[in-house]
């Protein structure tokens, strides 16, 4: 790995898989489950993206870049989503995706 810079965006981008994967578990476990469709499915989806850009960053994977722009988007999605929710786990998750957005972004365009 390169820099520090990598070693924090990959752990960010790990958090924030973390983030998603309790907070899908947290809707499954909510009343009005259909309600929360939505924000599962993307919860789920944003964790295989984070996993996966972290992946290839803590490998210095020559594709890591374009994966974090793409990342950038999934995460974003996921903020907004989760942003609709007054759960504790969907604020939390939303916060932990901006986060992870915001990282990937500036990661992707210091290329």
């Amino acid at each position: 790995m390169e820099t520090m810079e990598h070693r924090s965006h990959v752990d960010t981008c790990f958090d924030c898989a973390a983030a998603c994967e309790h907070c899908a578990t947290a809707c499954l476990k909510e009343e009005q489950v259909q309600m929360m469709a939505d924000c599962i499915r993307l919860c789920r989806e944003c964790a295989d993206f984070c996993t996966m850009c972290g992946r290839l960053t803590a490998r210095d994977s020559q594709f890591m870049r374009q994966f974090m722009v793409l990342c950038a988007d999934v995460c974003q999605a996921c903020a907004d989503e989760c942003g609709k929710h007054d759960h504790e786990h969907c604020k939390a998750c939303a916060e932990a995706c901006r986060k992870c957005a915001d990282e990937c972004r500036h990661m992707g365009a210091s290329a």
